[in-house]
């Protein structure tokens, strides 16, 4: 190979996606926006419809477009950013369900496609998207005349199972919704988690499906393998890539490997990631830069084809760990150069 070799395990995304569901009484649905958080929607909700999954979420109406031409007619696709302007004839096309935010997408949607199905996210407290109290409270009658799917909002610390925002979001949840005769939604993976009061009738994994905090017992979905461009044999002081950045303490053997930050691997992670060969260690020394990358390579006494930057001794969370951020970037930075496999042939 010339470029990285990303491997997704569509079976193991299936197992977590079915370990999640098992965990509730209620439907699972699941999260696929930004391509299937970097893996490839299409394969990926393909997978996740085999394993049960029936109702799929995207962030914009673009992404559900490419959504339903992989799964055909039968499971719902829900968009986020609800119906936006100039949306509206992608989701009559693709038969999208928009998640209304606010009092003018109410508006707009009723205006421009009525009948069409629609859901309302509710903000409790995140400030980011969802109809305020007060809105709602305006726009609640109108919005139940026209049979809503969903009523549904986001936790802002879900993955703190501890921090007083959980409760406080669950209770203005209740309040917004109790009695209206409508589905709720309130919990993406972290939810979950955090047990049966926070399930209502819908929930929603998203980064727990891919093997990423805080569902720590998921199983690994993700390999990116690289391959070694060139090796070279150092002598004591002698440096390595732009700035001179590292610099050899001993005779060393360096392997240029094909990838950088262009293909997601992050800038932050000079100097700090650490690659393997099979269970070896072997640490990136200078800066990654656009399409290559350095590797110290010297106590493997031979030079391997490929260097593993995630796999079975390092997922997606470490590689964060060393990047000073979380496992959702580091999966939907992964570039379009790397050849997507999976273990469906």
């Amino acid at each position: 190979m010339s470029t990285g070799a990303l491997t997704i395990d569509l079976d193991a995304l299936a197992a977590n996606w079915q370990a999640l569901d098992s965990m509730t009484v209620c439907e699972t649905g699941a999260v696929v926006k930004a391509d299937g958080y970097g893996l490839g929607a299409p394969r990926v909700a393909r997978r996740l419809a085999q394993a049960g999954a029936r109702r799929f979420f995207v962030a914009v109406a673009e992404e559900g477009a490419v959504l339903r031409r992989a799964l055909g007619p039968e499971p719902e696709i829900y968009v986020f950013s609800g119906h936006m302007e100039g949306d509206t004839r992608k989701l009559a096309g693709a038969a999208l369900i928009p998640m209304l935010n606010s009092i003018e997408q109410l508006a707009r949607h009723l205006e421009a496609l009525p009948g069409h199905a629609f859901g309302i996210q509710l903000d409790t407290g995140m400030n980011r998207l969802g109809f305020e109290w007060a809105d709602w409270s305006e726009a609640a009658g109108i919005a139940l005349d026209h049979d809503p799917l969903w009523l549904t909002s986001h936790l802002a610390c879900a993955d703190e199972p501890d921090h007083g925002m959980n409760g406080y979001q669950l209770d203005i949840f209740r309040q917004m919704t109790d009695g209206l005769g409508v589905p709720r939604s309130l919990s993406a993976t972290g939810g979950i988690l955090l047990g049966s009061d926070y399930h209502f009738d819908l929930t929603r994994p998203g980064i727990g499906l891919y093997g990423g905090h805080p569902f720590d017992a998921a199983q690994p979905v993700v390999r990116l393998d690289l391959p070694v461009v060139q090796c070279r044999d150092l002598m004591e002081g002698e440096v390595v890539g732009y700035g001179n950045s590292w610099q050899a303490e001993r005779p060393s053997r360096i392997a240029t490997l094909s990838g950088g930050y262009a293909d997601g691997l992050l800038r932050a992670l000079s100097g700090k990631a650490i690659f393997h060969h099979g269970d070896r260690p072997c640490p990136l020394v200078g800066r990654v830069s656009m399409d290559l990358i350095t590797v110290d390579i010297t106590d493997l006494g031979s030079d391997p084809d490929f260097l593993t930057l995630l796999g079975p001794a390092q997922g997606v969370d470490a590689l964060a760990r060393a990047a000073g951020t979380i496992g959702y970037e580091i999966l939907t930075s992964l570039g379009s150069r790397y050849a997507r496999l999976d273990n469906l042939g």
